[in-house]
C-alpha cells in the first residue's frame, strides 16, 4: 500500500482497501482486528434496522449515511472471510450476479413474465430449487421453511414461517378462521395454571397474531413498531400534563394518569375525524 494519504473515493475498491488496512494487524485498528463473525453480527442487524429506520422517517441524508453503514458490514465479513481463506468480496459480488441473473429468466433469458405475478411465480419455483440444492448439499430433505432465518424478530419470523408454510396449502380458510384461533388462544392463556403454561399460551397466542395479520395483509412488525411509537408519544404527553400540574408521576395516581392519557386519545381521534 501507497504511503499517501488515503482519500474518500465513490468507487467501492477505495472501501475494500480502507477495511484492508483496518484489518492490517501491522498497523491496523485493534478494535476492528479484535472482531470476529459473531462479534459483528448483531452490528449488522442493527445497521438495517437504522436503513429501515431512516426509509420510515424520509430522512434521505440519513439513508445514505446509513446505507454506508450496511455496506461496510458485507465489506467487513468478507474481508475477514479472504483472511480465513474462506472467500472475498468478489466472491461475494459473483454470488449474487448468478442468483439475480438465475431467479429473472424473465429479464436475462428467453421465458416471459407478463406481469409481476408471473415474475413471482417464477421467483419462488427458482427459490424452492435452491432449496432443494442446498438440502441436497448438507444430505438433509429439503423443507418449505428452509432459510427463513432464525435470527429474524420473532413476530417477522412468524409471518414468514406462516406465509411459507401456506404455499403448500398449510393454512386457515379465510380472515374468520385466525380470528377464531387468536379467540381460542386467549381463553387458553386465561386459564394457563402454570408460569410454563402461561409462557406457552403467549407464545402460541402472538404466533396466532402473526399468522392473522399476514391474512390481513399487515407488517406485524411495523404495526407493532407504530404502537410503540404510539404509545411513546402519548406517553410523554401525559409526562408533560403531570409536570404542568407540578405533581410527580409516581404520585399523580392512576385515575390521574388515565385522565391524561384520555386527553390524548381524544385529541388523536380529532385529529383523525
Amino acid at each position: 500500500m501507497s504511503d499517501a494519504p488515503i482519500a474518500p473515493s465513490r468507487d467501492i475498491g477505495r472501501l475494500l482497501e480502507i477495511m484492508a488496512a483496518l484489518r492490517n494487524p501491522n498497523g491496523g485498528c485493534p478494535w476492528d482486528l479484535d472482531q470476529d463473525f459473531s462479534s459483528i453480527r448483531h452490528y449488522t442487524i442493527e445497521e438495517a434496522y437504522e436503513v429501515a429506520d431512516a426509509i420510515e422517517r424520509k430522512d434521505y441524508d440519513d439513508l445514505r449515511e446509513e446505507l454506508g453503514d450496511l455496506l461496510l458490514q458485507p465489506v467487513f465479513h468478507a474481508q475477514m472471510a479472504s483472511e480465513a481463506g474462506l472467500f472475498d468480496f468478489g466472491d461475494v459480488v459473483q454470488a449474487i450476479t448468478e442468483k439475480l441473473i438465475r431467479r429473472h429468466p424473465h429479464v436475462f433469458g428467453e421465458i416471459a413474465a407478463k406481469n409481476a405475478g408471473g415474475a413471482k411465480a417464477r421467483w419462488d419455483a427458482i427459490k424452492a430449487d435452491e432449496r432443494a440444492a442446498k438440502a441436497a448439499r448438507r444430505k438433509t430433505e429439503p423443507s418449505v421453511l428452509d432459510d427463513v432465518p432464525q435470527v429474524l424478530p420473532a413476530l417477522a419470523r412468524a409471518e414468514k414461517l406462516t406465509k411459507r408454510a401456506a404455499t403448500v396449502g398449510f393454512d386457515w380458510p379465510d380472515v374468520d378462521a385466525v380470528m377464531a384461533k387468536v379467540v381460542e388462544e386467549t381463553e387458553e392463556l386465561k386459564t394457563a395454571s402454570s408460569d410454563a403454561e402461561r409462557h406457552e399460551e403467549m407464545g402460541d397466542l402472538l404466533f396466532a397474531i402473526a399468522n392473522l395479520s399476514r391474512h390481513l395483509g399487515i407488517d406485524p412488525e411495523a404495526a407493532l413498531r407504530d404502537a410503540n411509537t404510539k404509545f411513546t408519544r402519548r406517553f410523554h404527553y401525559v409526562e408533560d400534563r403531570a409536570r404542568q400540574d407540578a405533581i410527580p408521576m409516581a404520585e399523580a395516581g392512576l385515575a390521574r394518569l388515565d385522565r391524561y392519557w384520555n386527553e390524548i386519545r381524544a385529541a388523536d381521534k380529532t385529529r383523525k375525524a
